[in-house]
């Protein structure tokens, strides 16, 4: 006979759930000879106030809460680091209870507060001058585990209030679809994080299927296009798992999300000294923007150790953008952020790596 609660054995997280699988899914609330309510009074605790265990949820019967403490809980993953930049980005590694990590990060301005959230652990993608990459794609996050990223950058930025999510961290979002978007939905939904749609960013290196797929679920976020190169040629470069992805691909995937959803697409491009910040490469990147309504993101480099690759000078990366803006294009330079605590992406997770000693033979 299967023991009679087993199907929690599912869902290890509140993150895991909503409020009606809570109420009335197998081996949960109903089946406790608790009124459906409660599933409501949980997830206010959990994503209004911040609970961080059932025995913060002070207005459940103490009973209620032993039990629940037994079956789930609300946070699986550790702080294993937590580092704070002098310009207020903080960073937090996150250990997962297989051993795994994931990075996070908070990025206040004014008063805008964003969190940066990753979807995998590592990354198939491999973009040669990005941490991420190195050693690869370890596993998925699911969907909870994603929700977790964001509401414990949300907890470092209380009392304010967490305005903005970006899918920007580990991983490829697009890669992990299904829980990508199961992630985003809970964080706008009311009985979620109740972030608006349009507040929520997803950055994808370019899968024209699943960039279509999106667009088919009209919602309202921005979709971020990291491109990074003007040329299929120079793209293959940088980004070897795209290479059998064309630009003439991306610019009709993009095409086909604006027709669906009336959102511009964000075309991110990290500029590299000497590799894709020259004059002529800006011309060619304002002969491809111009195909799509998009608008454009220009990131000076983030070095990392061991990596061939060197940040461009601030001339460089200014003529960079005027010659796009001399073509009619909404061009930002963005500011980076948190240099002073391996900032970049991946870099914390891979110095904690590096530092972690090998497991005996």
């Amino acid at each position: 006979m299967n023991a009679p609660h087993a199907p929690i054995a599912t869902f290890s997280s509140v993150f895991d759930l909503d409020a009606e699988t809570l109420a009335a899914g197998p081996g949960f609330l109903a089946e406790m000879g608790q009124p459906s309510y409660r599933a409501e009074q949980i997830m206010r605790w959990v994503y209004e106030r911040g609970a961080e265990s059932f025995d913060q949820m002070t207005d459940l019967p103490a009973s209620l809460r032993t039990v629940l403490a037994r079956r789930l809980t609300v946070y699986r993953s550790s702080i294993e680091r937590h580092d704070r930049a002098s310009d207020g980005t903080a960073k937090l590694l996150l250990k997962w209870p297989d051993g795994t990590t994931s990075e996070c990060v908070l990025i206040p301005d004014g008063d805008r507060q964003t969190a940066c959230i990753s979807t995998q652990v590592g990354c198939p993608v491999g973009c040669v001058f990005c941490a991420s990459g190195i050693g690869g794609l370890d596993r998925n996050l699911v969907a909870g585990q994603i929700v977790e990223q964001a509401m414990r950058v949300a907890a470092l930025c209380r009392p304010n209030r967490l305005t903005n999510v970006v899918f920007m961290g580990l991983g490829e979002p697009l890669h992990n679809y299904d829980a990508t978007v199961a992630a985003l939905r809970k964080i706008n939904s009311a009985e979620g994080m109740n972030i608006g749609a349009r507040k929520i960013t997803v950055s994808t290196v370019g899968l024209p299927k699943q960039m279509k797929r999106l667009a088919d679920e009209k919602l309202q976020i921005t979709l971020a296009l990291s491109l990074h190169a003007p040329t299929d040629e120079l793209r293959a470069r940088l980004i070897p798992w795209a290479a059998s992805i064309t630009i003439d691909s991306l610019v009709e995937a993009a095409n086909y999300y604006f027709d669906r959803t009336g959102r511009e697409i964000t075309l991110e491009y990290v500029l590299l000294a000497g590799v894709n910040d020259l004059p002529e490469q800006a011309r060619q990147l304002a002969t491809v923007a111009r195909r799509m309504r998009s608008n454009i993101n220009l990131i000076r480099y983030n070095p990392v150790d061991g990596l061939p690759y060197e940040r461009p000078s601030a001339e460089a990366s200014t003529r960079f953008q005027q010659i796009l803006r001399d073509r009619g294009l909404n061009v930002h330079l963005r500011r980076s952020r948190g240099r002073d605590i391996d900032g970049a992406c991946g870099q914390l997770r891979r110095r904690a790596l590096a530092s972690t000693p090998p497991p005996p033979p």
